[in-house]
């Protein structure tokens, strides 16, 4: 199967796209939110896609430092203002003000 998908997507075949968006992925929920994450933040997303994805990132069970650890991971692959960028939409989609006081003091 996955073979056939691979070959599929390399191919780019004509009914992929849809596929793509009905057919689950066999990666569990937590690693699936953790991924289209990194891919917001490599693309450069627009701040409300970050909302629904750290929104369906928690909802999977993923945490905040799991959140953050991202950010850090894909620094190296994508460039750090590709992340600074990102971190602080991925604040305010975790409802933090990232240019405010620290919430912890």
């Amino acid at each position: 199967m996955s073979y056939d998908r691979l070959r599929r997507i390399a191919l780019n075949d004509a009914h992929l796209e849809a596929e793509l968006e009905l057919e689950p992925t066999s990666l569990e929920p937590r690693v699936h939110a953790l991924v289209r994450l990194a891919a917001l933040v490599a693309i450069g997303g627009a701040e409300p896609s970050y909302g629904s994805e750290v929104d369906e990132a928690i909802s999977a069970g993923v945490t905040t430092t799991e959140i953050v650890d991202v950010l850090a991971t894909v620094a190296p692959i994508v460039g750090l203002p590709t992340v600074v960028s990102a971190g602080s939409k991925v604040a305010l989609a975790l409802g933090l003000d990232p240019f405010g006081p620290d919430p912890r003091e």
